[in-house]
């Protein structure tokens, strides 16, 4: 196991972030690449099991909310499949076994300013000799997924 982690402060109140990214359903909203989400079953972006299919650059993903809270303003989420490696999103990277994945999105109010430090992690279940490729990868992503957002609250 192996974990890609990623923080940065935005220039935005932590409410206007936390109201954007809350409904794991809003994904299209705040992630450039993400074409399409739905949650399955009938259940409501916050409510703990929901499942959502996306589709990013592609690539269709199922993910399952495992927690959500309100008043710590962060959710996490689970890969219901192991996700496939990306050739069209990584292309110079050796193909690499399927892998499992939990993540975690965590904002805070900044107390200097008007502003939101924003912590993401990726924890992944790969295969020992794969393991720093996959977290290579994800340290690549969660970057561009965070300055995505940027450009959606800022």
């Amino acid at each position: 196991m192996t974990t890609a982690h990623f923080s940065t402060v935005l220039d935005a109140p932590v409410e206007r972030v936390w109201s954007l990214i809350r409904d794991f359903n809003n994904y299209p909203a705040y992630i450039e690449g993400v074409t399409a989400s739905e949650i399955e079953d009938g259940r409501r972006g916050d409510e703990e099991g929901a499942v959502r299919r996306f589709c990013y650059r592609g690539l269709w993903v199922r993910q399952r909310l495992t927690r959500h809270s309100d008043r710590e303003r962060t959710f996490s989420y689970a890969g219901l499949e192991p996700l496939p490696f990306p050739k069209a999103l990584a292309p110079d990277a050796a193909p690499l076994t399927p892998v499992s994945y939990e993540g975690t999105l965590h904002v805070r109010p900044v107390t200097d300013g008007e502003r939101t430090f924003v912590e993401w992690s990726v924890a992944l279940d790969a295969a020992a000799h794969e393991a720093e490729s996959w977290r290579r990868i994800f340290d690549g992503w969660i970057p561009e997924w965070t300055a995505s957002l940027r450009r959606n609250v800022e």
